[in-house]
């Protein structure tokens, strides 16, 4: 039986049981696209985050707490700011790790936030307060139903990869991608104009996307290759044809 790539999931974190926890979905997610997920430990350690990135093929930078906005240079706009100090921390380690072994890495909602503010971004910490609009970014259970558009730029690897320039997508989240960081490009908005995907054109293999996936990969076909072209990129083939 042929090895299958090992990919790094970043854990969450409950509060208020203080511990790490998992969605099933970005563990299944994984599998069906044929890598071999394992949660990481949360840790700040630089040697540590370190030995992990050598370790693994791939790595997931899952949802859960805002990045704190000390991250982008900001302080907290109000009281719906609830950050992870040790996430930010460890996810900072790592992403320094994975560029440098130049490892594929998929982030989700959190995800693409966080990978946008550690280039040099900047988020909307409250979108209902900083960029209210008509689309649906918060939806309630069930959480795979397709809440809004998002419209895929045609010269980029996820219009390349789903061949659509319009998709429908599942959407919970309360901040966003403000300013793009350098380095990195759009490839899909949403009609209300928030970014809802980015990647990095010099990096192997570094998406990120704004909807969640590990929701909707059931049954929707656009989640299931994303997961798909991530996971391949570990084994070096491209993700587009």
């Amino acid at each position: 039986m042929s090895r299958k790539p090992l990919i790094g999931v970043v854990p969450l974190w409950d509060d208020d049981k203080e511990s790490l926890w998992m969605l099933p979905g970005y563990f299944d997610g994984i599998q069906q696209a044929g890598g071999l997920p394992l949660m990481l430990p949360l840790t700040d350690d630089q040697h540590e985050t370190a030995q992990l990135a050598s370790l693994c093929d791939g790595f997931l930078f899952t949802g859960g707490h805002d990045v704190s906005p000390s991250v982008y240079g900001e302080t907290p706009l109000n009281d719906s700011v609830i950050c992870c100090p040790k996430r930010d921390r460890m996810e900072s380690l790592l992403l320094q790790e994975t560029v440098l072994l130049d490892k594929p890495v998929l982030g989700i909602c959190r995800g693409i936030q966080f990978i946008n503010a550690a280039f040099g971004g900047t988020l909307y910490q409250d979108l209902p307060v900083q960029h209210p609009s008509g689309v649906e970014h918060h939806q309630t259970a069930p959480y795979n139903t397709a809440v809004h558009a998002v419209i895929i730029r045609k010269e980029t690897p996820l219009y390349a990869l789903l061949h659509q320039a319009r998709i429908a997508v599942n959407s919970y989240h309360h901040q966003a991608v403000h300013s793009v960081a350098p380095g990195l490009e759009i490839m899909a908005e949403s009609p209300d104009g928030i970014v809802e995907a980015l990647y990095h054109p010099g990096l192997k293999f570094l998406w990120a996307v704004q909807w969640h996936p590990e929701f909707s990969f059931r049954t929707d076909e656009n989640s299931r290759q994303i997961f798909r072209a991530f996971v391949q990129a570990t084994l070096g083939v491209p993700s587009v044809t």
